[in-house]
């Protein structure tokens, strides 16, 4: 986790560079600023210490042609704890002098995230040889043919590995964002956010880029009672066939729903609102882990820690240690 936070106040704040390059793309270069560069320390004290840094000489222009006017420059990447890359228009790689930049970043530590096609840009710098990636669905292929040692993943939000975090087109940029800030701070902090930008609290980061079909036009239509319904019983041994039994049809009728509107199955779907109920409890009670995994459905403690530390990276217990304060976490 590369993070230097510290709940006690004894390191300094996390450093963040938003970098942007003549024709950054203005969606992905906002979203990245609302999430990280507007001030939150009304609900992180330790909030990031955000920089936003020029890539190339001035003055720069982004894609429509607005000037961005900022005092920090590629020096600036030397200090950074993470380094975030928006999109760019065209093929724009950025400068070899800025892709050493980032390259040095990396050796030395820092995490590394591209948005959308910025993903070309890491990959030129050789960031992602050998790593698995994503981009925007529609230059998947390119980025395949082009960068071959790359392990491209066409089909899915964002990935994240060795420190280095790709994300697909426009919003999914908003959903490795939003990763980030759960992974530094908590989900708790993560879905506030969320909220407040009327977005999705959580999608995981494999879930499918698109759907074929349409969202319906109304929650009657569609899942929402459904999901309403089991988010109220979590801790329920619930299977496919109560799930399909809730919603008046068939399992495979409510497979291809849910395939169709939320690109996933309804038991990965309910698997990832217990690992997120799971969380929650790890970061603001002290509920011990067999509680918890009763509360969260699932069960035994060996199921949660199993299914937790899948879909999180890390065990319960090293969860709760990091994301609360140590005279916290129950003992």
């Amino acid at each position: 986790m590369a993070t230097n936070r510290s709940r006690g106040g004894s390191h300094r704040r996390h450093r963040l560079a938003l970098v942007v390059l003549d024709g950054t793309t203005q969606f992905e270069l906002g979203i990245a600023y609302e999430v990280f560069g507007v001030d939150r320390t009304h609900l992180a004290p330790d909030w990031y210490d955000f920089f936003l840094v020029a890539g190339d000489d001035g003055p720069i222009r982004t894609e429509a042609g607005f000037v961005l006017d900022t005092p920090h420059r590629l020096d600036a990447l030397a200090t950074m704890d993470t380094i975030v890359v928006p999109a760019t228009a065209g093929d724009a790689l950025g400068s070899p002098q800025f892709r050493e930049a980032l390259c040095a970043a990396h050796a030395r530590g820092a995490r590394i995230a591209s948005i959308c096609t910025a993903a070309f840009i890491l990959a030129e710098a050789g960031l992602l040889e050998g790593h698995r990636a994503t981009t925007h669905w529609a230059h998947t292929e390119r980025l395949v043919e082009t960068y071959p040692t790359v392990d491209v993943y066409p089909d899915v939000l964002y990935v994240e590995d060795g420190g280095i975090l790709t994300s697909a087109g426009a919003a999914a940029g908003l959903d490795l964002c939003l990763h980030m800030v759960r992974t530094d701070f908590g989900s708790e902090i993560a879905n506030t956010i969320a909220r407040r930008l009327v977005v999705p609290p959580f999608r995981d980061g494999g879930q499918a880029q698109f759907i074929d079909a349409p969202m319906p036009r109304s929650d009657s239509d569609g899942l929402g009672p459904l999901l309403d319904w089991a988010l109220g019983r979590l801790g329920e041994s619930l299977t496919l066939e109560d799930l399909a039994r809730e919603a008046h049809v068939s399992t495979r009728t409510l497979v291809r729903r849910f395939q169709s509107t939320l690109g996933t199955t309804p038991l990965q779907w309910l698997l990832m609102q217990r690992v997120r109920r799971a969380q929650n409890l790890l970061e603001a009670t002290d509920e011990p882990v067999e509680r918890i995994a009763s509360l969260a459905g699932f069960g035994t403690a060996a199921n949660l820690r199993q299914h937790f530390t899948k879909a999180v990276g890390v065990a319960p217990m090293a969860y709760r240690r990091t994301f609360r304060c140590p005279d916290e976490v129950a003992v």
